[in-house]
């Protein structure tokens, strides 16, 4: 028998592989992903009996059947429901939330809404292909004006949820942007997700190669995304390109793009990102810069510090102990001071 023990045995990616046969269509973006975090996990030091995957409706909701944690895969769009349950039950355990544009933008979105602003330390990752994959190819609420499909067959004419924009909107204080492709990069975040201290939103572009193949392919292309991706980094100047010889700069309150010499950048007023910035102005306008007229930005947008729920409501448990209400019996609680006698 192994004298090792559990703390000193250091966990490995196969450790968190079930025996499952994984079934995403040959190619599709969701392989990638899944072994990001299944790299990811292992080196944040955390006991592997301490996570808990919970998912939605959608292929990317098959998720938990992969990780060797412990999991949950509920009904459609109630995913953060049941996540926000588990944390508070359990503040000690780490969560991990996982869906799809459809799943958690259209019958998900009231309650993934409601997560976001209570700053539940939860961490989701939205899968974002721009189409319904497991129900065969329709438009789903990110699907870009003109997308044609099975239920738009003249091409759809509601606009697009930015994602970005919709975490904001409900203040949410780790928000981010990865792609499938850049291994390297989703584990960066994922980390940086599982740090931070609240609800943490992540956006993953991904490619569904049956129903929506190539659909963000001008954006992180081999050959465009050089040009056309803005990879974010704190205090870092705002460049890109093959050479970084081009920038993001202000025109006043707008943002545009400017040539750069061999000069340094800030010579040319290019912007630093600064994530940590509290009002929502700042990560607005890089969620609203967008291919084809900006590179789009991935890393971390948005980080800052707020109370969490799940921290608040054991507060109110500790404090509810210590008060003279704990004292009183069951009955007396069931009465309440609103009943009299006749």
């Amino acid at each position: 028998m192994s004298t090792e023990t559990l703390e000193e045995k250091k966990l490995t990616k196969k450790d968190f592989v079930t025996p499952n046969d994984v079934r995403w269509c040959p190619g599709c973006g969701d392989y990638a992903i899944l072994n990001s975090l299944q790299r990811c996990l292992p080196e944040l030091g955390v006991p592997k009996e301490n996570y808990v995957v919970v998912s939605g409706i959608g292929c990317s909701s098959r998720f938990p059947y992969y990780m060797n944690t412990y999991g949950f895969h509920t009904i459609h769009g109630r995913a953060p429901t049941i996540a926000t349950g588990v944390k508070v039950a359990n503040p000690e355990l780490i969560v991990w939330m996982i869906t799809g544009d459809g799943d958690g933008l259209s019958i998900g979105g009231n309650h993934l809404m409601h997560m976001l602003r209570r700053n539940v330390d939860v961490n989701i990752l939205l899968f974002n292909n721009r189409v319904y994959g497991l129900t065969k190819g329709q438009y789903s609420p990110t699907s870009p004006v003109g997308t044609r499909t099975k239920t738009t067959p003249s091409g759809s004419i509601d606009n697009p949820i930015n994602p970005i924009l919709f975490a904001l909107g409900a203040e949410a204080t780790f928000i981010a942007r990865t792609v499938d492709t850049n291994p390297k990069h989703m584990i960066s975040v994922f980390k940086a997700a599982q740090e931070h201290k609240g609800v943490s939103f992540v956006e993953i572009f991904q490619n569904c190669v049956i129903f929506n193949n190539k659909t963000w392919e001008p954006v992180y292309g081999r050959q465009n995304r050089d040009d056309n991706l803005l990879i974010l980094e704190a205090d870092q100047p705002m460049v890109f390109g093959k050479e970084e010889k081009m920038g993001i700069s202000l025109n006043g309150s707008t943002p545009e793009v400017v040539k750069l010499g061999d000069a340094d950048p800030v010579e040319k007023n290019v912007l630093f990102h600064k994530p940590d910035q509290t009002g929502s102005l700042y990560t607005a306008m890089l969620a609203e810069m967008e291919y084809p007229n900006f590179p789009t930005p991935v890393g971390i947008l948005r980080q800052v510090d707020k109370p969490t729920y799940d921290s608040q409501i054991h507060e109110q448990v500790v404090e509810a102990k210590a008060s003279d209400a704990a004292k009183a019996s069951l009955q007396d609680i069931v009465y309440g001071p609103s009943t009299w006698t006749i």
